[in-house]
């Protein structure tokens, strides 16, 4: 006996892996077992579901953002307590960094964990068909890895079957269940301002059901039986293990507007030795009085412009901390509320902190997505010149600023190379996630940054004018 863990794969986004993955942790859930998620590929919306219907932080797996090793520890440690673990793919099974290899791919970390996987497939107008679309996934995929098949959106349980039979004569794999096609069990359009409503519990009567229709259709057993796979150790060196007692206290903004963090993120800066304190800028709460750094990671303040605009309070807060010099990191939607202003697509103008020049314009269609590596173009604290670091984009706005400000760093994605950011010594900003395990050092130099910083602002010392 060893863990349990199963990969629910996709021929490709819209297959409903997403439907799958939720229904089989809620009937799994539903029989009282532990399920811990994950989520392949950068993600904050699928991970947000998963968390909710589990009550564990779900995590995201990655190989090409912080390479084998860490993504292993990031799920030996995860699914410590678990009974099963439940791994959503990304796209379709093969997609990942480029389209000439598997790297990052969902066939890549199933390789990587040892996992046996599920492959959702769309049923509909389709019966011995389906059959070619499995042997082709299996053509390509590593021997034996697809461990099996679900079928959605079939016509009846009688179209489940003629599907059932071609593929496992053909194939010589299980076709362990089926959804019948129904408009009301589609998962809600993923929008920004989705997340809120996950965590105000208003979807817990839909996972349900999804959960209650999965058990009725889908051999939970199986699946159960299927899952048995060889053990995942942490590493013995291991960059999540604590390095010295938490000495000094980071600032981080968390509520509806703000919440787009890798849990990895917050949990490297504790193992440097930071003690964590969460604010909320949408309760206009202030920067934590102990705190001597200031992270403020991606969300949607566009959705709650209006709110943020009148909270004056958190505001000053946040200025006089970066005008003393405090350390702080700014992700997408933290740089956003970091300029002087937020239009929306209505053209109307919603003042924000105004630490940074220029303002965050909002578009109907997104501006930008996916994989990005950057390299440092200032002395900045977090991302000197020359040190690189991994993560993703993903937002619907664009910056602008009428001069020229010093960008923090050179973006390099699929549509080439960029300057981009905002920097001065102690201040990071711009629309990047930066996953810190893509290079540990980050988490190690924001809580050594944020231990000077009583002593820079003792000396008078600040990069910053207005300090």
């Amino acid at each position: 006996m060893g863990q349990r863990r199963i990969m629910i794969a996709g021929t490709g986004s819209g297959a409903g892996k997403t439907t799958v993955t939720i229904g089989l942790m809620a009937a799994f859930q539903a029989k009282g077992l532990q399920v811990q998620g994950f989520k392949c590929g950068p993600d904050y919306i699928d991970p947000a579901y998963h968390t909710a219907v589990t009550g564990r932080p779900s995590r995201n797996l990655d190989s090409w953002m912080i390479g084998n090793q860490h993504m292993k520890d990031i799920y030996s440690r995860a699914e410590k307590g678990a009974d099963i673990s439940i791994i959503e793919g990304v796209m379709g099974y093969f997609d990942g960094k480029d389209p000439l290899s598997n790297h990052g791919s969902s066939a890549d970390i199933s390789e990587i964990v040892d996992c046996p996987v599920l492959l959702v497939i769309n049923g509909a107008s389709m019966a011995r068909s389906a059959a070619a679309i499995v042997k082709g996934f299996q053509a390509m995929a590593a021997p034996g890895r697809i461990a099996g098949v679900i079928v959605n959106r079939v016509g009846s349980e009688g179209h489940f079957q003629l599907i059932q039979s071609a593929i496992e004569k053909e194939c010589g794999i299980p076709a362990l269940g089926y959804l019948i096609k129904q408009p009301d069990i589609a998962i809600p359009e993923r929008h920004l301002g989705l997340v809120p409503s996950v965590e105000r519990g208003e979807l817990d009567s839909f996972f349900c059901k999804l959960g209650e229709l999965i058990a009725a259709t889908v051999d939970l057993e199986a699946i159960w039986h299927l899952a048995d796979s060889p053990v995942l150790k942490e590493s013995d060196h291991s960059i999540f293990a604590h390095k010295k007692e938490a000495k000094v206290s980071i600032a981080v903004a968390r509520d509806a507007a703000f919440n787009f963090y890798y849990e990895e993120n917050l949990e490297l800066l504790e193992a440097n030795g930071a003690r964590l304190r969460f604010f909320s800028p949408l309760k206009d709460e202030p920067v934590p009085r102990d705190a001597a750094g200031l992270y403020i990671g991606g969300g949607f303040p566009e959705e709650f412009a209006e709110e943020l605009a009148k909270n004056e309070r958190v505001k000053s807060s946040i200025r006089s901390c970066i005008a003393q010099g405090m350390p702080t990191l700014a992700e997408c939607g933290g740089f956003m509320y970091l300029t002087e202003a937020i239009e929306d697509t209505s053209g109307v103008e919603h003042p924000m902190a105004g630490v940074i020049p220029g303002k965050a314009v909002m578009k109907n269609k997104r501006t930008a997505l996916g994989y990005r590596e950057w390299i440092g173009l200032t002395s900045n604290f977090l991302l000197p010149k020359g040190e690189t670091a991994r993560g993703h984009v993903f937002h619907y706005s664009n910056y602008i600023a009428e001069k020229p400000v010093q960008p923090a760093y050179q973006s390099k994605g699929r549509s080439g190379i960029k300057e981009e950011g905002y920097a001065t010594e102690q201040l990071l900003a711009g629309y990047a996630h930066f996953h810190f395990a893509s290079n540990p050092a980050l988490a190690e130099r924001f809580v050594h940054a944020a231990e000077n910083y009583p002593l820079q602002r003792m000396t008078g010392s600040c990069s910053i004018p207005s300090c």
